[in-house]
């Protein structure tokens, strides 16, 4: 069995989320030395996304190795697995280290109520019990390298009921030694030791999954413990391997898999990963290795696909639908399908000025034939939906009927707008009703341009991307075939980051040479993504993920800018100037207007003098003085505000 991707679908005006105004503070981005679930400090990530499967996201808790900070998962490319699949990501700051900084694995007692194997237990069932987070409480790991991921099989031991599935990155069997670690191989009957560990919530065992992994070129941990590993997990859940290997691959980097039964163990070798976590492409930091794939993506993928807690059940699926009148009756045919099971029922409600139900089954081919009481003359949304035997209703089908005679011509009505933020991508959904059932189109008109909704019965969605970052509106139309039209607005807060290289970041102002070093030390020539952040009183800061590069505070923009690092990093806004002409202005150190064309520098080179473009105006400050500049032609620039 070999890994696949998959990604969770919106379907046309369905799923999709209410996003009005700005996004939770904790979306997309890091909370750092959080303090929650008995630990002093846990950097938490919280994806946009959900997770393809359950309901809601997932949280996946990751343990530290010895002497490494915490801070180092914040290159480790964790977001990248966090947001593909919808795993909130917690590394908590272990609160009783022993030996080099180490989970204390190999001492204390082993019991979810002492020290942190208590902490993790609370922090898991603290997380997935708020509400706010939208954490399905079925699909919670924990993960972990070196005395990490030896604490954290413990702790996936000892409360099996809290966590799901397990990600152990080069860690010594449970119950060894220190000495084991560093030195020759333990042996170590996992399972028993897991079983005894677990003691009455040992049936949850029966629901668990197990990754396993262990980096190639690692000669800190003895690579034995990989085998040992698996194969008592194994144990433990009563699998057995199955033949042969798969290769997994990430980005032109590898990993070979091995897999027990119904993919309840797999056990990983990272080619060329020594003793680290392994973070893919672009990942670094102390014990952290960008050779081998995206561990964490792998176990997002793992997860997915291998969950036993999650109901899979996605109840029937409904085809062909033919819906006519036949008096003041509505006749409603089609076909409903079961891929799980079988259809138990197909029902069918009808809403107007009265409201009103029929059910029915289905034939041995699935087909279906409902007809409604006797309706009063209107306009019907008719709703159809089937449901399985075990109980799980499908995606319904939303469509209207008039009964009787056709009323005057009237526009169509739109209702229950949202719009749904993904990065700079955002969809629009709702609802359209046309009370003459001649509706001709739905469109969606953003500011960078229009795009034509997809229109599934009375529900409508459609999808713009590479809009500018900050504040921003939609406007829907809905037209008939008549030319009658209505519109409604929706507004949202797009992302507003910008991925660039180190010298176009420069260039365009959102980064300045104070902070070069660390930013060059980090990403050298490859283009990374920073994000613009208030600091007060109409100022911003440009900072990547962890802040660890950090530009000077400057005007805010209110949006992300071009992706090709050519624009300014100042504000800029429209006005009425002289004539009638518009005005545009920004405000940005002195530097950056010279190298965005709207100043010139004469003088000392290392004390030049600035000078407005065109109007020749002298401009306060010298290279990192700040000044405002506009101009109604975008040639000629002057000092000061739009008049």
């Amino acid at each position: 069995m070999k890994l696949f991707k998959q990604r969770k679908l919106l379907g046309a005006g369905l799923g999709l989320s209410i996003m009005l105004g700005a996004a939770a503070a904790d979306a997309g981005s890091w909370q750092q030395n959080v303090a929650i679930g008995g630990f002093n400090k846990v950097h938490i990530y919280t994806p946009d996304s959900s997770s393809p499967i359950g309901d809601g996201k997932a949280l996946l808790v990751v343990l530290h190795g010895c002497t490494q900070s915490i801070d180092a998962y914040l290159s480790a490319n964790l977001e990248q697995a966090a947001e593909e699949y919808g795993m909130v990501v917690a590394v908590p700051d272990a609160m009783n280290k022993a030996g080099f900084s180490c989970w204390s694995y190999w001492q204390g007692t082993r019991s979810r109520t002492a020290g942190d194997y208590k902490n993790l237990v609370n922090l898991a069932n603290t997380m997935s019990g708020d509400s706010s987070r939208g954490i399905d409480p079925n699909q919670v790991y924990i993960a972990g390298l070196s005395s990490g991921a030896a604490f954290a099989n413990t702790t996936a031991c000892i409360a099996p009921d809290v966590f799901a599935g397990m990600g152990i990155s080069a860690g010594p069997s449970i119950g060894t030694s220190s000495s084991g670690a560093i030195g020759s191989c333990e042996t170590a009957n996992v399972a028993s030791r897991c079983n005894s560990y677990a003691g009455s919530y040992a049936d949850h065992f029966d629901t668990q999954i197990a990754s396993i992994a262990h980096g190639t070129n690692d000669t800190t941990v003895d690579d034995c413990y990989n085998t040992q590993n698996a194969e008592g997990m194994a144990g433990v859940y009563g699998v057995s391997q199955l033949p042969g290997t798969d290769t997994y691959t990430d980005g032109g980097r590898s990993a070979t898999e091995t897999l027990w039964q119904d993919g309840r163990v797999s056990m990983l070798w990272l080619n060329g990963v020594d003793h680290a976590w392994s973070g893919g492409q672009g990942a670094s930091g102390s014990y952290i290795s960008g050779a081998g794939i995206n561990y964490a993506s792998y176990l997002g993928q793992y997860f997915v696909d291998n969950n036993k807690r999650v109901d899979r059940n996605s109840g029937p699926v409904i085809s062909d639908i033919s819906i006519s009148t036949s008096g003041s009756q509505v006749l409603v045919s089609g076909n409903a399908t079961d891929a799980e099971g079988s259809v138990q029922s197909v029902d069918a409600t009808f809403d107007g000025d009265t409201s009103s139900s029929v059910s029915g089954g289905t034939d041995a081919s699935g087909f279906f034939s409902l007809t409604s009481p006797a309706l009063a003359d209107g306009l019907y949304e008719v709703t159809v939906t089937a449901t399985d035997d075990e109980g799980a209703a499908g995606e319904p089908y939303l469509s209207t009927v008039r009964v009787g005679p056709e009323p005057p011509a009237m526009a169509p009505e739109l209702s229950n707008l949202s719009a749904h933020v993904a990065g700079q991508c955002v969809s629009v959904s709702g609802n359209v009703v046309d009370q003459n059932q001649d509706l001709e189109s739905v469109s969606i008109a953003f500011s960078n341009g229009s795009i034509t909704a997809a229109v599934v019965g009375t529900e409508f969605s459609g999808e713009q991307c590479d809009l500018p970052g900050g504040a921003g509106s939609a406007t829907v139309t809905a037209t008939d075939m008549t030319g009658l039209s209505s519109s409604a607005s929706v507004s949202f807060v797009a992302d507003a980051g910008v991925t660039a290289t180190l010298d176009q970041h420069i260039a365009a102002g959102r980064l300045d040479y104070t902070n070069y070093a660390n930013c060059y030390l980090e990403y050298s020539s490859a283009s990374f993504r920073l994000d613009e952040f208030s600091v007060g009183g109409g100022q911003c800061q440009w900072r990547d993920n962890d802040a660890s590069c950090n530009g000077p505070q400057v005007a805010c923009t209110g949006g992300g800018g071009s992706s090709s690092g050519g624009s300014s990093g100042g504000s800029s806004s429209g006005g009425s100037g002289s004539g009638g002409e518009t005005c545009t202005e920004h405000s940005t150190y002195n530097y950056y207007q010279k190298t965005a064309g709207r100043a010139y520098s004469t003088g000392n080179p290392m004390a030049p003098d600035y000078f407005a473009e065109g109007s020749d105006e002298p401009m306060a400050g010298s290279t990192w003085g700040l000044n405002t500049l506009h101009s109604t032609d975008g040639s000629n620039w002057s000092v000061g505000n739009c008049p």
